[in-house]
């Protein structure tokens, strides 16, 4: 997919969250362990790689969320951080998507000059429950970050953020059920909570996918299809528009660049009814949805 950076690939599970992993459960079914962390050496240098004519490949304002097969933070990772954050540092033209679970790492795996935060990076906790965040959204507010969102997927309980977005520095929400083996149910109860938190503070909030076991109005709904489960999701219109983000992106040069200097995406006719739609780097035609 075009809009995923994975510059090195493996994870371990820190908490209930990570109970049923997608990458995990692919690597499986690949006859390989998860647990093996690795520099991915074929894409590693994937945002500044450019073509025959010279232009980047990743064209400016483009969405990239990185280490979707590993966490960005992880402690193995050590070797490899500081080039992927000149990349990005090189690359102020694009929005890069972190998440992570491992916020107590954080401050030591900063990038120097780093000072309040860089305008391309949109920095995101993963919160599975209430418990998690109310573990890790504090650290979050206290961390050097100009654009901070939270990710509620999958999300395994309700989950009040009230508290949180009060601060005024949450500017997303994003949640969704649980997939592959042994997928937990995700109730739309907890969804229409996580809606009204966020309308009260005016977060965008995103419903991305229900999940293989989808609970509705106290029924219980198996839904194998992630197509199926992302169009339910739109159907269900818990999504919210909030306060819109504005991201400062630069050239090389430092100069700011102006909206139509930016990548504009494209969609197809059955991406109108993605519950991803508002959080999607447009369509690459990869065959894959």
């Amino acid at each position: 997919m075009h809009d995923i950076w994975n510059p090195w690939h493996g994870c371990r599970k820190v908490s209930e969250g990570c109970g049923n992993c997608y990458m995990f459960s692919l690597d499986r079914t690949r006859h390989r362990d998860g647990q093996d962390i690795h520099r991915n050496k074929a894409g590693f240098r994937a945002p500044v790689q450019r073509d025959r004519q010279g232009a980047y490949k990743i064209k400016s304002g483009e969405l990239i969320r990185v280490c979707m097969t590993s966490d960005f933070f992880l402690e193995e990772a050590d070797p490899w951080r500081e080039e992927a954050w000149a990349m990005m540092k090189e690359r102020s033209d694009v929005r890069f998507f972190l998440l992570t679970k491992r916020l107590e790492r954080v401050l030591d795996c900063l990038p120097a000059h780093w000072g309040d935060g860089w305008e391309n990076i949109f920095f995101n906790v993963s919160c599975e429950n209430q418990a998690r965040a109310d573990e890790r959204v504090p650290v979050l507010l206290g961390l050097p970050f100009k654009h901070k969102g939270i990710m509620a997927a999958p999300l395994i309980g309700p989950l009040a953020l009230d508290p949180y977005l009060e601060s005024g520095q949450i500017e997303q929400v994003i949640a969704g059920g649980e997939n592959y083996g042994g997928s937990r149910p995700c109730d739309f109860d907890w969804i229409r909570a996580l809606r009204t938190n966020c309308e009260r503070h005016q977060v965008s909030f995103c419903f991305i996918e229900t999940g293989t076991r989808f609970i509705k109005d106290g029924r219980l709904y198996h839904l194998p299809r992630k197509q199926v489960q992302s169009e339910m999701a739109w159907k269900s219109g818990a999504g919210y528009q909030g306060k819109p983000i504005h991201f400062h992106l630069t050239d090389g040069l430092g100069r700011h660049l102006e909206p139509e200097e930016l990548y504009d995406p494209s969609y197809r006719s059955r991406c109108e009814r993605c519950g991803s739609r508002p959080i999607c780097n447009g369509c690459s035609d990869c065959g894959r949805c």
